[in-house]
Parts: structure tokens; C-alpha cells; sequence
């Protein structure tokens, strides 16, 4: 057993946990939260709820940082024209609107971005296709000072589950920018812990992780992404976030753990 495992079995039978860090919400998450976030969605993403999982799934996600002091109407134009996106016959889910909660970030990112494709190709089609480099050039680049964008490729997902997290859901984000010198083994051993923390956790829904493969990630290359039920399922599990920090603290370079609540639907297209 490597020191890696060692140090996760020591901690997941340690109690009290001997890791904390701060949980504070960001000081931009009630500005941002203020904004209405519907979105259309056209009566498509209800077959695409109910249809069966595939054998794997490529995860995209977003993050926007909006410019300060961006008027708040173009914050809207921006969220509702991204989720309109959920009509392009290559997505499986969509769903974009503001961070709930910031919990570790170098970056100060305000929105973001889920979507979900049964390949990579759908991915590519997605990112290609008119209408959403239209939205990108109108909507994205004018208000935002930074973007990033992290893709990875899951099978962790049950034959039973929904690929859409129902509206209220909450979501927990990780993404792990690792030392230089790591090599696959290290990586491979960090996602197998990461499924193996998880089944600790009787309150998450639905996980998701793998080894990015964006360009645009800005080095970050593990990411996991965990679905609880609600807020307070979420702030009852505060030691899952703690967990995977400490377990990993010694292989990293940077961390980033986001929260995001799933934004309801609106059949308007």
C-alpha cells in the first residue's frame, strides 16, 4: 500500500477529523444571487431525463468570472442565452447560473456552467456550433474577465441514474492542480480514492470525476463533482470537502471546491 493510501485509511477512521478549512460564503455570492436565473429550455431535456444513462459520460463544465459592476440585465442575457443551449441535439443536460458558495479558489469565479454529452464528439459539435459561438462572442466575452473550462470523461455514473439533477440539487465541484513530477499511477490512485471517499457518504446522490482533458483548465487535471439531494445535505457533509482536501494537501499545487444549487426550468421555447 503506498503512503497515499496509508494516509487515507489513517483519516477516514480518525475522529475527530484534524483538517478544517474555511466554508465562508464568498463576498460576491449575494450581489450575483440577487440576479433572476430562469432559463429556457425546450420540452427535449424531459425525454433527455428520462432516457437511460450511458455507459460513460463527458462532464463539461464552466466558470465565468463576470466583470465588477457589469449591469445586472446582461448577467440575465448572458445565464439565459447559455441555457437555452440545452436544445442543441448534441447535449444531454444543461444548466448555467450563479455559484452558490466559494469554498477554495485562487480565482474569484461568479457563474458557472454543466452541461453533459454521451462523447467527445458531441462535445466538439457543441462547442462548434453557431448558435453557441454566437452566445460566447455576444453574451460571454463582453461582461467576463475569465473563463475556465474543465472536461472529463466518467463512468461512475449508475445505469439508473438521471443524467439531469433535479432543480434544488446541490452540486460540489473539485478540481485538483497537482505537483509537477506526478506521474499516471499517482493521478490513478487519487480518482480511485476519490470513488473510495465518496461511498463513505450515504447523503450524495450521484458522483462524477476524471482526469481533465481541456485546454483551457488552466493546469487543473482531477475533477470531481458530487450531487446531494440539497443545501443542507451538502452543509451536513462539510467533512467530505475537508476529507479530500487533507487526504491530497501533499500532491497538490492548488485546489478549487466550489458549490452550485441546480437552477429550475422554464418550457418557454
Amino acid at each position: 500500500m503506498t503512503m497515499l493510501c496509508v494516509k487515507a485509511a489513517r483519516l477516514l477512521t480518525s475522529k475527530p477529523f484534524p483538517f478544517a478549512f474555511s466554508s465562508h460564503n464568498h463576498k460576491l455570492r449575494p450581489f450575483f444571487s440577487s440576479f433572476k436565473q430562469p432559463y429556457s429550455a425546450s420540452s427535449k431535456s424531459q425525454i433527455k431525463m428520462s432516457s437511460s444513462t450511458p455507459s460513460q459520460i463527458v462532464e463539461h463544465i464552466v466558470l465565468f468570472k463576470v466583470k465588477e459592476n457589469t449591469d445586472p440585465t446582461k448577467v440575465n442575457t448572458m445565464i439565459n442565452s447559455l441555457n437555452r443551449l440545452i436544445s442543441l441535439d448534441s447535449v444531454l443536460h444543461l444548466n448555467a447560473g450563479a455559484l452558490y458558495r466559494i469554498r477554495s479558489s485562487p480565482i474569484p469565479f461568479t457563474h458557472m456552467l454543466h452541461s453533459r454529452y454521451s462523447s467527445k464528439e458531441n462535445l466538439s459539435a457543441y462547442a462548434v456550433h453557431p448558435r453557441h459561438v454566437s452566445v460566447v462572442k455576444e453574451s460571454v466575452q463582453p461582461i467576463c474577465d475569465d473563463v475556465m473550462a474543465v472536461d472529463w470523461v466518467t463512468d461512475d455514473l449508475n445505469s439508473g441514474d438521471s443524467l439531469v439533477p433535479p432543480p434544488g440539487s446541490a452540486i460540489s465541484l473539485s478540481f485538483l492542480k497537482l505537483k509537477e513530477g506526478l506521474g499516471d499511477e499517482v493521478k490513478d490512485e487519487i480518482l480511485g480514492l476519490i470513488k473510495g471517499i465518496t461511498g463513505r457518504y450515504g447523503g450524495i446522490h450521484q458522483i462524477s470525476s476524471g482526469e481533465n482533458f481541456s485546454a483551457r483548465a488552466k493546469g487543473y487535471s482531477i475533477a470531481s463533482l458530487a450531487v446531494f439531494p440539497g443545501l443542507s445535505e451538502l452543509d451536513s457533509k462539510e467533512e467530505f470537502v475537508n476529507l479530500e482536501k487533507a487526504i491530497f494537501r501533499d500532491y497538490l499545487q492548488s485546489f478549487i471546491v466550489l458549490d452550485y444549487v441546480v437552477q429550475p426550468s422554464t418550457s418557454t421555447l
